[in-house]
């Protein structure tokens, strides 16, 4: 009896799950095939938010899957539809594999700011607070979590090259090397924390702070969203000060255009591992045998050479309207001076030198 009471219960939730997978797929091939303006507008509608917003707290159990996070959203009055959440993630392709902890969040709020809220990372007890500079590489961001919190610097580094990572569509899915995409900010992390919950943070963050920017720019300029972070990268080492930034940029974006070497110091030093940063390069540091020394090599590097800041990315994203060539530092305080002339530009650098 308890048997047969099993069989019908399976067959009962068999049906269910169809239904609700048909209900899916419907949906689904309206929104890809269909083309009506009136599927559109329900993919609008379920995905959207219209409501007084409250204050909410969301606790997400270990080992929930997307679709109970769905319900669990739905059932605190956070997003409108659960069909609408697993329509955007068909569609839209957000980062996934969200923490389980606690999350700050409110009621009626969208699909896709409930999905930023949540790769955000939860709520911490409180705990140590870490600062992570702008314009540091991994390992300096490894050094200084090991310093702060104990943890490995090496195993940091390892999960940073993993390839586990991404946050679409800036650090696309596969990619091994995270250089760029560690967040500089300041964290509060608990007894404990492991190096792969370092490196995720810092990652999801890295999607929460950058979602408001013109992104649509890079197709403009005829990059994507991952070289836009390279050149945002040598921005933040090249240019001191903020009103020089979107001039560096220009500079990179023209010397691409005309197929120049870029020349860019920055890159060299992070070829040699960091060295020479404070004392220089020499004629020889130039010659470098890497994918990164823009000096032998074209075109953009391989990857960042470091996490750039909210106002070097908006700087590579924004870069300035003129037809720069090349910048000297014009001053002891790191001022640029910019040109789109050679022999003004090694005018300027003799004067500077004393010449």
């Amino acid at each position: 009896m308890l048997e047969g009471v099993s069989r019908r219960s399976a067959r009962r939730s068999r049906v269910k799950r169809s239904h609700k997978g048909a209900v899916f797929l419907l949906v689904v091939g309206l929104l890809l095939f269909g083309g009506a303006a009136g599927a559109f507008g329900t993919y609008n509608y379920l995905t959207g938010a219209n409501g007084t917003q409250t204050p909410v707290t969301i606790t997400i159990p270990h080992g929930s899957s997307g679709d109970q996070i769905a319900q669990l959203l739905h059932d605190k009055d956070v997003i409108r539809s659960t069909l609408g959440f697993r329509l955007y993630l068909k569609l839209k392709h957000p980062p996934t594999g969200f923490l389980a902890g606690t999350y700050d969040m409110t009621t009626n709020m969208s699909v896709a700011d409930a999905l930023a809220a949540l790769a955000g990372g939860p709520l911490l007890a409180k705990g140590t607070p870490v600062t992570f500079p702008e314009g540091r590489t991994i390992q300096q961001t490894a050094d200084r979590a090991q310093e702060k919190l104990g943890v490995s610097a090496a195993a940091i580094v390892k999960m940073a090259h993993s390839g586990k990572y991404s946050v679409l569509p800036y650090l696309p899915a596969g990619t091994k090397n995270a250089e760029g995409f560690l967040y500089p900010s300041t964290y509060d992390f608990k007894k404990g924390t492991s190096p792969d919950q370092i490196v995720q943070r810092l990652i999801a963050q890295f999607g929460v702070a950058v979602k408001d920017l013109p992104w649509s720019n890079a197709h403009k300029l005829g990059v994507t969203p991952y070289q836009v972070v390279v050149i945002a990268s040598m921005i933040e080492r090249e240019a001191l000060f903020d009103a020089d930034r979107p001039k560096v940029a220009t500079v990179v974006y023209n010397r691409l255009k005309k197929g120049m070497y870029l020349q860019i110091d920055a890159t060299v030093i992070y070829a040699l591992g960091g060295k020479k940063a404070d004392t220089g390069l020499t004629y020889a540091d130039l010659k470098v045998n890497s994918p990164y020394n823009t000096y032998i090599h074209t075109g953009l590097p391989p990857t960042p050479i470091d996490s750039p800041s909210l106002a070097s990315l908006n700087a590579a994203l924004n870069p300035a309207s003129a037809d720069y060539l090349y910048y000297v530092a014009k001053d002891q305080a790191g001022h640029e001076f910019f040109t789109s002339d050679y022999n003004e530009f090694l005018r300027v650098k003799k004067q500077l030198n004393g010449g």
